[in-house]
């Protein structure tokens, strides 16, 4: 369903199209707000035909996930979680942090939910079991460095200068994965053994090692309670409903241990079923997390069930199933994660009003102030240059009250010449728009929209009178209707209003209104001032090799390193240049002919550092 802008506002799947449209337009007794809202703004439908049922569902959570519409429940949190992956393939495996699975031979722990504790774990992992961590192709690069840091450390064997045979390397990785599946019972006799024989031989330096290395596994071990006997991986999810808000526990069981629980808010309609909010966030939740168990269990049955198992199994390689326990344990356990969503809802629900009230409830002020019908999506644009040099713009966009940084852009001055704000913001605002509106073409013939092709709702721009006129120029030459207001300041460069259809507009300075109006200002300062110091920083950077014809960083870093200064690389011969490491007789004579042709070799000089 598209929207007055012809946004999406609600994707759904139907065996029977016909009357699942239909029964939107029927009587509107028994449908929500939320419901008669939605209807009241529909301008059009699309339809997209498939095969099967399982593609429709995957179609759909696709285009969910992707466009996130208002009327369809949302899952607010968009986490990737990290994993301990082992390159098991390997001849000499590796142990590393990674917040993607892919379908290749290594063997992946978690998922975790906290990064911290990961990279943690690895590093207790490289300290126990002495794994290399560097990215060497070995056995290949056998030989060709000398051994890292962290063999002298005592926190790698060597494999990179064969100080220790495939076999003994790979005894090394197999206690590594027993210890992953959480099978602690050697290393903790092995440590105990290692810190006695330390102590007897009065090297309490290396007791102390031990003892310590001993405290961080126990910690590990405790924070992993066993929830079941038989070793499975399962996911056991609750949730909790209040109001327009509901809330997801999700506790995370591998090899039969719980590794972790998150928590997941959704907006949802105050009528909603529990099935049905179940229904939604296993949808959502499950096409963006790269690991599916083999159980999940819920509490309430789906009657989408069977689908959704066939989906989740065609995704997973093998078969997953959803269970609604009974009595139990099992009942018990599902009851658990129910008892903490609800928990948790509770005490973010006052949280979670003053967020909306500080984003959605911000923009809705600024909506009434400038007597708009609605206002979702908000750019702001700014300039940014030292008299004249290295001139950029910022765009920066804001949703429902929110920074949404994936969209914002950077533009870098072309056509202007000197410190001249308003022909700068007329070039940013007409290369932004034309590219929009060219997106937009190309979309009706298949095409995808990226953050040009989303017009805004309101353009807000850092100045009065004469930045919205130069905006609303443009935009009449490009033939869009877009309201256009300027974020006036005071004096003291704080700002104080909104100007808009040529009169200034006070706010409430106490207001969420003017706060969130304080926001967007600081914030498209902060990124146009960000763009323009980098740039700075690069030209102050920026060497006279980088000019160059045929030198690249590597010839430049042995150019450096060999002569020091400018006026000795300036006066080398091509012999005396072809003495420098990687130099052949070609790029030596490059480098002559530079500092003896270009206007530029003149500007560098003295004893000066390359």
């Amino acid at each position: 369903m598209h929207g007055p802008r012809d946004e999406i506002i609600y994707v759904g799947k139907a065996v029977n199209l016909k009357n699942r449209v239909r029964q939107y337009f029927q009587s509107t007794k028994g449908k929500t707000e939320k419901i008669k809202r939605m209807i009241s703004l529909i301008r059009r439908f699309e339809y997209i035909v498939v095969d099967s049922e399982m593609e429709a569902l995957v179609l759909e959570n696709n285009l969910i996930k992707e466009n996130r519409p208002k009327y369809n429940t949302l899952l607010k949190d968009d986490k990737t979680y990290p994993y301990i992956k082992v390159t098991a393939e390997e001849d000499f495996p590796r142990i590393f942090m990674t917040r993607r699975v892919k379908k290749d031979h290594a063997k992946y722990f978690g998922p975790y939910t906290s990064g911290t504790a990961v990279r943690d774990s690895i590093d207790l992992l490289h300290k126990l079991f002495r794994i290399r961590s560097c990215s060497r192709r070995l056995p290949e690069d056998i030989g060709k460095e000398r051994p890292c840091l962290y063999y002298h450390l005592g926190q790698c064997l060597g494999p990179c200068n064969a100080y220790v045979s495939s076999e003994e390397y790979r005894r090394h990785i197999d206690r590594a994965l027993e210890f992953l599946s959480g099978k602690y019972d050697y290393v903790r006799g092995y440590l105990k053994e290692k810190m006695q024989t330390a102590s007897d031989s009065m090297e309490f330096e290396k007791a102390i090692e031990y003892r310590e290395l001993l405290q961080e596994i126990e910690t590990l071990a405790s924070s992993q309670k066993v929830t079941a006997t038989d070793m499975d991986d399962r996911d056991i999810i609750g949730i909790s409903k209040l109001e327009q808000t509901a809330a997801a526990q999700v506790f995370f069981i591998r090899d039969g241990r719980m590794i972790g629980r998150e928590n997941f808010h959704l907006d949802v309609d105050e009528n909603e079923a529990a099935e049905d909010i179940v229904q939604a966030f296993l949808n959502q939740f499950y096409t963006g997390t790269p690991y599916i168990p083999r159980e999940i269990w819920v509490q309430t049955d789906l009657k989408e069930r069977e689908l959704t198992e066939q989906w989740l199994s065609k995704a997973k390689g093998s078969t997953v199933r959803i269970l609604t326990p009974k009595k139990g344990k099992k009942e018990k356990l599902v009851e658990m994660a129910v008892s903490n969503a609800e928990n948790q809802l509770v005490k973010d629900m006052e949280r979670l009003k003053r967020e909306d009230q500080r984003t959605k409830g911000a923009q809705d002020e600024i909506l009434d102030l400038l007597g708009m019908d609605a206002l979702h999506r908000i750019e702001s644009y700014d300039i940014s240059n030292t008299n004249g040099f290295n001139s950029v713009g910022s765009m920066v966009v804001f949703v429902d009250g929110r920074p949404k940084t994936s969209d914002y852009r950077k533009f870098r001055i072309r056509t202007v010449i000197g410190p001249d704000d308003y022909a700068s913001m007329q070039e940013v605002l007409t290369r932004r728009f034309t590219h929009g509106l060219k997106e937009q073409e190309e979309a009706v013939d298949g095409g995808t929209l990226t953050a040009f092709g989303t017009l805004p709702d309101l353009i807000m721009m850092d100045g009065g009178r004469g930045q919205v006129n130069i905006a609303e120029g443009v935009l009449k030459e490009l033939g869009l209707s877009i309201p256009v207001c300027g974020m006036v300041k005071d004096d003291y460069h704080r700002t104080r209003g909104l100007y808009f259809h040529n009169e200034e507009l006070p706010i409430d300075i106490r207001s969420e209104g003017f706060k969130l109006i304080t926001r967007i200002q600081d914030e498209t300062h902060r990124f146009a001032i960000e763009y323009h110091k980098s740039l700075r920083t690069k030209a102050q950077v920026h060497s006279i090799l980088d000019d160059i014809p045929g030198i690249g960083p590597k010839r430049r870093r042995a150019l450096m390193k060999h002569f020091q200064e400018i006026d000795k690389l300036r006066a080398a011969s091509v012999e005396e240049l072809m003495e420098a490491e990687g130099m052949n007789r070609s790029s030596a004579e490059s480098v002559h002919a530079f500092f003896r042709t270009s206007p530029k070799a003149d500007e560098a000089g003295g004893s000066d550092p390359v």
